[in-house]
């Protein structure tokens, strides 16, 4: 006999043994209920119904609480990411902060400087130091308040006093003078500029 004919024969053989299987579950399963009457029946199918539906209203639960968890967990991971962030960048600028006031202290020499005769190799060193300084900053986004003629902003500046403008054109709560610098770091004011604002 061929290979072919044999599987042929197997799988006809399985089909019956199968069905026969399948035959002798329905005549056990009529056997249980072939006592019952018509209303006993109902009532089994009744009660399995309910049973159905409570399942079913468990599993919605389930599911819900799942949802709920998994959205729990989402929402944690996101506050500690930001959270994270809000640390790193404190932390960056606080250890920036420390470094501005020798950048002050450098711009002020520059600044005296261009008023005196100072050697031109020392001024040479200073002007290197300085706008390597200045590429750290920037590196890092750190950006100088020290425009003047702009509206007061509580959030850049810090008013050191009012005063009434030489120009009558010059409204009031404008920046009139920078008295010291401040630095911020995107959305972020590291120190606010200390200004004088008009009155």
């Amino acid at each position: 006999m061929s290979e072919s004919k044999e599987k042929v024969t197997d799988e006809a053989a399985e089909n019956e043994q199968q069905s026969a299987e399948e035959q002798n579950e329905a005549e056990e399963l009529y056997s249980q209920y072939e006592d019952f009457d018509a209303e006993e029946l109902r009532e089994l199918l009744v009660a399995r119904d309910q049973k159905v539906q409570e399942l079913e209203k468990e599993l919605a639960e389930t599911k819900d609480n799942h949802l709920r968890k998994a959205a729990e967990l989402e929402n944690y991971r996101k506050r500690v990411q930001r959270e994270r962030s809000q640390v790193y960048e404190t932390a960056k600028a606080n250890a920036l902060e420390d470094f501005l006031e020798i950048n002050d202290d450098l711009q002020r020499t520059l600044k005296a400087a261009e008023e005196l005769e100072v050697n031109d190799t020392l001024m040479d060193g200073v002007n290197l130091v300085a706008s390597k300084f200045k590429e750290v900053l920037n590196k890092y986004g750190v950006e100088r308040i020290d425009q003047e003629g702009v509206p007061f902003d509580v959030d850049l500046h810090d008013a050191m006093m009012r005063q009434k403008p030489n120009d009558d054109s010059i409204g009031s709560d404008v920046v009139l003078n920078v008295v010291e610098s401040g630095y911020r770091m995107g959305d972020r004011t590291i120190r606010h500029a200390k200004v004088i604002v008009s009155e």
